[in-house]
């Protein structure tokens, strides 16, 4: 168990204090993949840092196992930290290392004998698909590959937690997806517990079972992935899950009522709603905005709608859409922004 208790973190600047995280608490349970959003700027890099103190916090703790880590010496500190290993957008592969040299770097560290090192590296990259690679340098692989190696290395040490600070933010669709299937095909095997930082929507759809929402150094809301990403209660979270039919001006005609659709699963999406509503209920509406994904087997999305005809008409669709699985309702107004 992670137990993030009433962590502030605060930076000295030339323009004064700046405050990262303010009084943020969490708990992330053994064996979860869970994820931390936010836009640029929110905090969650610094909350990841703050796990295993690359960051220490201006107040507040992180418990580990109910085992405050602030209150380590550096020697038990580096000994705790062989449980919390980490992958960046950037890598951080040694470039002057091949593929086995740099899986084996932490071992080294750990005091690990070249021989056991040397197996247990090549078993790594062998886990990550890299088994044909042992011997090629950084330099000479692709994206997702040295990727795939620093996913190896932060798993020589045999971890109980993976931190993962925008892992496939530098990566290509198609590799991106090849990587969070990897993630989610180690933490299957080996029951860790994973972490994963990003500002993007589809990777914690894709990989995660709970999630936070950081806004301006706070949790701004935190739930299943399913609540939080069906029905968002926060501003940030509906910027992040509605990023067009939440962020732009919608106006609405005189007399029209907007309402917003939300779409959480593929039954769903796949019946053509509008054009049934208004045959069956002889409801009138207009698509004002609409944004939808697949994720999986299920479809995630939005619509706004403009109804006419006063509050009895948008009483009646209401009624007539929340009665459908997989679908919430709210009415907006002209400026959902």
């Amino acid at each position: 168990m992670i137990e993030i208790q009433n962590v502030t973190k605060t930076f000295s600047t030339s323009d004064g204090n700046v405050e990262a995280l303010k009084n943020v608490s969490l708990s992330i349970a053994d064996g979860e993949i869970y994820g931390i959003i936010g836009m640029s700027g929110a905090g969650k890099s610094t909350l990841v840092r703050s796990i295993n103190l690359l960051e220490r916090p201006t107040s507040g703790k992180i418990l580990i196992d109910g085992r405050d880590i602030g209150s380590l010496r550096e020697a038990e500190l580096r000994e705790e930290r062989r449980n919390i290993t980490m992958i960046f957008q950037d890598f951080n592969l040694l470039m002057q290392r091949n593929c086995l040299k740099n899986v084996c770097f932490p071992l080294e560290l750990a005091g690990v004998k070249k021989s056991e090192a040397v197996k247990r590296a090549t078993e790594l990259l062998g886990l990550v698909g890299l088994s044909d690679k042992l011997k090629s340098y950084p330099a000479q692989l692709s994206g997702g590959q040295k990727q795939r190696v620093a996913i190896a290395r932060a798993l020589a040490t045999q971890p109980k937690i993976l931190l993962c600070d925008e892992a496939t933010s530098a990566l290509d669709p198609q590799t991106t997806q090849s990587i969070l299937s990897l993630i989610r095909d180690i933490h299957d095997r080996l029951g860790i517990t994973v972490i994963v930082i990003t500002h993007q929507m589809s990777v914690v759809e894709q990989i995660c079972t709970r999630v936070a929402i950081m806004d301006g150094g706070v949790v701004a809301e935190e739930g299943t992935v399913s609540e939080v990403f069906s029905s968002p209660k926060s501003h940030a979270a509906k910027r992040l899950v509605y990023p067009e039919g939440y962020e732009q001006s919608v106006a609405a005609e005189e007399g029209e009522r907007i309402i917003r659709v939300v779409f959480n699963g593929a039954n769903a999406t796949k019946t053509p709603l509008i054009a049934k509503m208004a045959m069956e209920e002889q409801i009138a509406a207009s698509i004002l905005a609409a944004s939808t994904r697949s994720i999986g087997d299920k479809a995630y999305g939005n619509m706004l709608l403009g109804i006419c005809g006063g509050g009895e008409q948008l009483g009646r669709a209401v009624r007539y859409l929340q009665a459908i699985p997989d679908i919430d309702v709210e009415e907006v107004f002209s400026d959902v922004s």
